[in-house]
C-alpha cells in the first residue's frame, strides 16, 4: 500500500474512537475498511465496545479504582446488521464493585426501515448490538493461580525454531518457516476487514486440517509499526479467514446439487460472541499473536466457532466462542445508505 494512502486512512485509534455525548451516552463511527461486504466486522465492532467500556469508567467513574479498569469478559448479541457510519453507544451500570463491575451496553443506528425522527419523539434509532461487559483493574486480580497442564491438541505444525516452534523472525523475513507460510486472504474485496492483518498458517499443500492455526501481525491500513493491543485482541477473536475459506469449500460442495457455483461466496455473520480475556497485553502492544480456530458442527445454516489466542510465550491471552450463520453473500452486498 502506498505511503500516501496509509497517511490518509484512519488509524486504528481513530477507527475505534468513542466520544462522550452526555451521561452514559457516547458516539462512534464505524469504518468502511473494517467491513465484510457492507457490514462492519463483528470483531471490529466488539473492539469499539471494548473501548466504550474503558472510556465509560474513565469518564463516569474515575475514582472507582486506583488504576484503569479493562474488560475481562464480553458477552454480545448481534441483533441486526450494522452499517458503516455513525453509531450511538449507551451504557447502563448494572454493578459497581470493588473487584469487578458490569455494564450493559448497546450500539444503535438508524433503522433501515424507518429513517429520521418521528413526530412522537422517536429518533429512529434501533439497537443493533447489545450485551454485557465485565471490567476489573489488574490490581484487583488476586487469588489462586494454578497450572492446569492444558496444551494445544493436536500440537501445531512444526517450524525451524527450538523444540519445533515457529521461528517468527524467519517467517516475517521470508514468508516461510518449516511447514508455515504467508497466506493470502480469500475474497479480499468482500472481506476487507481481513486485510488488516498479515496472516501466516500451515502450507495448504499439506491438506485441510481439522483445526485452523494462524500466526498474525496487526496491520491496520497497512501500518508497518502497528502492534496488537487489548482492543485489537477483540478483533482477532473474530478474525479467521482461512477457517471461512474452509466453510466456503464445504458450503459450495454441499450446494452444487442446487445449481450453485463452485466459486460462490458466503457470508458468516456473528449471532453471539463471548470473550474471556485472560491476559492483558503490555501498553506498547505485541507484534505477534497465535490463534487456533475450531468448528464442531455446521448444520441448518448455523455454525459454532471456538478460538484460543496465545502470545509468543504460549500464555493464553483470550478464549472465545461464538454462534454464527452461513448465508449467501447476496444478503450482504448491494447498495446500502451510508449513515
Amino acid at each position: 500500500m502506498a505511503t500516501s494512502q496509509v497517511n490518509t486512512l484512519p488509524t486504528w485509534e481513530e477507527a475505534i474512537e468513542v466520544t462522550p455525548l452526555h451521561s452514559n451516552r457516547y458516539s462512534a463511527s464505524l469504518r468502511d475498511e473494517w467491513c465484510i461486504g457492507t457490514v462492519p466486522h463483528g470483531g471490529y465492532t466488539t473492539a469499539v465496545l471494548y473501548r466504550l467500556a474503558t472510556i465509560h469508567f474513565a469518564h463516569e467513574h474515575p475514582s472507582l479504582y486506583n488504576e484503569p479498569a479493562t474488560p475481562i469478559s464480553i458477552q454480545l448479541t448481534f441483533l441486526r446488521r450494522t452499517a458503516a457510519g455513525s453509531a450511538v453507544l449507551s451504557v447502563q451500570d448494572m454493578k459497581l464493585g470493588a473487584r469487578t463491575s458490569t455494564i450493559h451496553v448497546t450500539l444503535s443506528q438508524p433503522s433501515e426501515k424507518k429513517r429520521g425522527a418521528t413526530e412522537d419523539g422517536d429518533d429512529g434509532l434501533e439497537v443493533k448490538v447489545a450485551g454485557y461487559i465485565t471490567v476489573s483493574p489488574s490490581s484487583a486480580e488476586v487469588g489462586l493461580s494454578a497450572n492446569t497442564s492444558w496444551e494445544l491438541l493436536p500440537p501445531p505444525l512444526r517450524g525451524t525454531g527450538p523444540d519445533g516452534r515457529v521461528d517468527l523472525s524467519t517467517l516475517k523475513k521470508t514468508g516461510h518457516d518449516g511447514d508455515w507460510m504467508r497466506l493470502e486472504v480469500p475474497f479480499p474485496k468482500f472481506r476487507r476487514a481481513a486485510q488488516q492483518i498479515e496472516l501466516f498458517g500451515p502450507d495448504p499443500k499439506l491438506g485441510r486440517p481439522k483445526v485452523v492455526d494462524q500466526w498474525a501481525r496487526f496491520r491496520p491500513n497497512g501500518d508497518p509499526e502497528a502492534r496488537w493491543t487489548n482492543e485489537a485482541v477483540a478483533y482477532l477473536t473474530d478474525m479467521f479467514p482461512m477457517a471461512l475459506d474452509g466453510f466456503d469449500a464445504v458450503a459450495s460442495a454441499s450446494s452444487r446439487g442446487h445449481n450453485a457455483s463452485s466459486t460462490a461466496k458466503y457470508w458468516y455473520p456473528t449471532v453471539t460472541l463471548n470473550i474471556d480475556l485472560k491476559k492483558r497485553l503490555p501498553p506498547q502492544g505485541v507484534e505477534w499473536l497465535y490463534s487456533r480456530v475450531q468448528t464442531k458442527v455446521i448444520q441448518d445454516g448455523r455454525t459454532d466457532l471456538e478460538v484460543v489466542v496465545l502470545d509468543v510465550q504460549g500464555d493464553v491471552v483470550a478464549l472465545s466462542t461464538q454462534v454464527g450463520l452461513v448465508l449467501s453473500s447476496s444478503r450482504n452486498v448491494g447498495q446500502r445508505l451510508r449513515l
